[in-house]
Order: structure tokens, then sequence, then C-alpha cells
């Protein structure tokens, strides 16, 4: 299953995620986790390239992604990382059993 967890702050702005892990499908064919991975992708490149944000990005060799903003461009990234999270729950509504979204205050 694939895990989609957005970190908030005290405020309940959105300022990153961490995406891991894999939906059921064979490695390369699965729908659920093509779209995961593109839709987080064009969501890291938009924020670091096309807005300049200055975030922690990272990439495991399992491609595990975790991204966060710092707190000056939450503004900035505000509908960036909110798009992103219903993809996700959209993701998660029409396949349940490939993608579970959480939140984790920070």
């Amino acid at each position: 299953m694939i895990s989609a967890e957005f970190a908030i702050n005290r405020e309940g702005d959105l300022i990153g995620f961490q995406i891991r892990g894999h939906a059921n499908g064979e490695a390369g064919e699965d729908i659920v986790c093509a779209a995961v991975s593109s839709a987080a992708y064009m969501t890291a490149n938009t924020i670091t390239e096309v807005a300049g944000v200055d975030a922690s990005v990272a990439v495991d060799e399992d491609g595990e992604m975790y991204l966060r903003i710092p707190r000056r461009d939450i503004a900035v990234c505000r509908d960036l990382l909110a798009g992103f999270k219903l993809h996700m729950l959209a993701l998660e509504e029409q396949y349940p059993q490939d993608i579970q979204v959480n939140y984790t205050e920070v």
C-alpha cells in the first residue's frame, strides 16, 4: 500500500509530504503508483524549479519521497500542496486498497 502523509503545522498549513510504499500491481505497470509518482514529482519540481522555493526534497532508492518547505514559503506553496493533496484524496477514494492518505502535525 502507498502511504501519502501530509505534514501540517500548528496553524493548519500544509508544509510538505512524504510518499512511501507501493500499490498492489506489478512494478512498472501499476497505474496507481504511476499516478502518485507523477503527481509527487510534478509538485516537487514546480515548488523547487518554477516557484524557486528552497525546499528540502529527498528521494531514496526505493522511491520514497520527502518534501518540506520553509515557513517563509507557505503562501507561495499553499495552492500547489493543496492541489496535490486533493489529487491524493481522489486516488484514495478510487483505489482504497492501494493508497492511504494521512496527516501529521509537525
